[in-house]
Order: structure tokens, then C-alpha cells, then sequence
């Protein structure tokens, strides 16, 4: 099998890069934070400051502010921790993806 090696790609291209990933982050955690938001101002009837408050704090993997008072709340925040573990997770990923791809290339081209 014939080995194909390219040149490290420029500066410009690798920020370009990590750009577009940190505004996918930046996108999955606004509509993350929205949805959370929106559930509990629905399911625990919050003031829009207090829901915002309460999805940042779950985002961000810190726990809720305020106590919960209804079935379909605890549920909700149950479910919405879950999610955000692991949309944290794969956020992180997504960030952090181009730099690891431009360490491993560049480690690559040195061994060539």
C-alpha cells in the first residue's frame, strides 16, 4: 500500500479550523442551554433568570440552585443532567479535535 504524506497544513487553515469547531461547541451550548431553559420554565414554572441560572449551572456539571417541587421537574432535571454529561463531553471533543489532529500530523511527519 502506497503511503500518502502531506504537508502540515498552514496557520491560517488549522485556526480556520479550530474556529468552525469552537463555534459548533458554541452552538450546541447555546441550543443546550436554551432547551434547558425552556424546561424548566415549563415543568418547574421558573422565572426566565432562575431557569437560565438553573440550565448553566446543570451544563456546566455544577448541580441545580434552587430545589425542585414537581414530579415532572425532578424528571426533567434528571434527564437533562444526563444529557449534558455527556454533551460536555463531546463538546470537549469537538474543541479540541483540530489541535489534536494537527499534534498527531505533525508527530507523523516527523517520523517520515
Amino acid at each position: 500500500m502506497a503511503r500518502v504524506s502531506r504537508a502540515l497544513p498552514s496557520r491560517r487553515d488549522f485556526a480556520g479550523r479550530l474556529l468552525r469547531a469552537v463555534g459548533f461547541g458554541t452552538a450546541i451550548i447555546g441550543i443546550s442551554l436554551a432547551a434547558g431553559m425552556l424546561g424548566y420554565r415549563w415543568f418547574e414554572g421558573m422565572a426566565w433568570i432562575d431557569a437560565f441560572a438553573n440550565a448553566a449551572m446543570i451544563l456546566s456539571g455544577m448541580g441545580p440552585l434552587q430545589p425542585l417541587v414537581t414530579p415532572a421537574g425532578k424528571v426533567f432535571a434528571g434527564l437533562y443532567a444526563i444529557y449534558s454529561g455527556l454533551a460536555l463531553i463531546s463538546i470537549a471533543g469537538i474543541v479540541f479535535a483540530p489541535v489534536v489532529h494537527r499534534f498527531l500530523h505533525r508527530f507523523h511527519l516527523e517520523n517520515n
